[in-house]
């Protein structure tokens, strides 16, 4: 393994692209550091409120810590969610749908409109997140910035916190780009990735705050046989990510022959790879952005039905927020996992068009054994679609309860927990497998062994 790092650095095409990709995440780190102008402390309270837990869990895919107010307050989520809404209309809206058609020249003008949509997600969104950041703290903000007698913050703060905020993600959006062109990798993945692992030594300093030389401790403690059972079971949920992150159903094609001159060509027996988790990481974070909502919702109509006596409309929708807020009851758990089925179907019948990839195996002279190319052929790969997303499903399912399991039985806290299944370790190992592949590539093209080689 050395041997082959020592290999990576000696090429210097693939040195200057790694060196690139670390330089631009290291700008990108010392932004995440940077707060808005006037701002002395971090939003969050640190009580444990439902948008303070929204912000947490929403921060994992936001290649950002929303708990703080900073000029990368609000990541790379924007430019995501453009990006997810263009996609989304890409399969129900023909004007976009004929761009996706038209090559690299489509791609450029949707990309273009991704950029416009991005922006307007950024003011929208930033002038939201900073009325929350004045209606929860108020004392982290100058006062001379607000207006006298009140907590409401001048006009003029709030436009230039707007445009900070909108530049950083377009920034971010930028430095992923230049990853894309001159580094190696996806650049928003990196991004997202780099966030990620940025959370480990705050998760492994609570962990040791936590630990104990006693056996079974107490709750919130973590005693050698807890911790033999948590690095036993990181091990086993990292082996599985791989696997079916990996795993393929293959299916045989073959090609018709063609006789040009003396010569025939084609009649060669190949492979259709279709992945077991189509789907990616997409279901989990749709599933639990949406679990998010009802908490702050039913918690909203709880505080307006309060009073100075509990109503009895305040504690049934009281009752109904700590169902969503916790996410630890039985209720929370059934709607996450039928919830995550459901996107996986949805979102795969986007991603994965049988009609067309059966059009595009016709057009090159190749079928199905057994299949006619046409309608039967689409149908028999809409048939083992169905079946293999099934299977992804859940394994997705299974993965994002792990975390939630971890924290009720074992009384870990859940900034560790998350690392043990969720969006956080699906992301990372997908995207160091990309990474990897990228670095192997480069290497064969020298004739060198992969990394992945024995």
């Amino acid at each position: 393994m050395w041997e082959k790092l020592r290999v990576i650095f000696t090429i210097p095409e693939l040195r200057q692209k790694i060196l690139l990709t670390l330089a631009l995440l290291g700008v990108y780190r010392i932004g995440y550091q940077i707060r808005l102008p006037m701002v002395n402390a971090p939003s969050g309270d640190g009580t444990g409120n439902q948008f303070d837990s929204f912000l947490e869990k929403f921060s994992v895919f936001a290649a950002t810590d929303l708990r703080e107010v900073t000029i990368f307050g609000l990541g790379i989520m924007p430019y995501i969610s453009a990006s997810i809404v263009f996609q989304l209309l890409g399969s129900v809206w023909k004007p976009i749908e004929q761009l996706r058609k038209e090559g690299q020249t489509g791609m450029r003008k949707i990309n273009e409109y991704t950029r416009y949509l991005t922006v307007l997600l950024c003011v929208i969104q930033s002038w939201v997140y900073l009325k929350y950041v004045v209606m929860s703290n108020p004392e982290n903000l100058a006062p001379q910035f607000c207006y006298p007698g009140t907590v409401t913050l001048h006009w003029g703060w709030q436009l230039t916190a707007i445009a900070i905020m909108t530049c950083g993600t377009v920034f971010l959006m930028w430095l992923g780009e230049q990853i894309d062109e001159y580094g190696i990798g996806n650049g928003i993945s990196l991004l997202i990735m780099a966030s990620i692992l940025a959370q480990m030594p705050r998760a492994l300093i609570e962990l040791r705050q936590n630990m104990t030389t006693e056996l079974s401790g107490s709750s919130g403690e973590i005693g050698p046989d807890k911790l033999i059972v948590l690095a036993a079971l990181f091990i086993t949920v990292v082996f599985g990510v791989v696997f079916i992150t990996l795993g393929q159903r293959r299916i045989q094609t073959q090609s018709a022959k063609h006789v040009r001159g003396r010569r025939v060509y084609g009649g060669t027996k190949q492979y259709l790879p279709l992945r077991i988790n189509q789907a990616g990481v997409m279901p989990i974070i749709f599933a639990s952005s949406l679990l998010m909502l009802p908490g702050l919702v039913f918690g909203a109509v709880a505080s307006w039905f309060a009073g100075p006596e509990q109503t009895t409309a305040a504690s049934f929708f009281t009752m109904l927020s700590s169902i969503f807020t916790g996410g630890q009851s039985l209720t929370y758990i059934v709607l996450y996992v039928l919830m995550i089925f459901f996107f996986c179907y949805f979102w795969t019948s986007i991603t994965f068009n049988p009609k067309e990839m059966s059009e595009n195996l016709k057009d090159h002279g190749t079928f199905i054994p057994g299949y006619r190319p046409g309608k039967r052929t689409a149908d028999y790969l809409e048939k083992v679609m169905i079946r293999i997303t099934y299977v992804g499903a859940g394994f997705l399912a299974l993965v994002a309860i792990v975390p939630i399991i971890v924290n009720i039985q074992l009384g870990v806290p859940f900034s560790v927990a998350s690392f043990y299944g969720g969006t956080g370790l699906l992301i990372a190992v997908s995207v160091g497998f990309d990474l990897i592949q990228k670095i192997d590539n480069h290497l064969l093209m020298r004739n060198y062994r992969g990394l992945l080689e024995s």
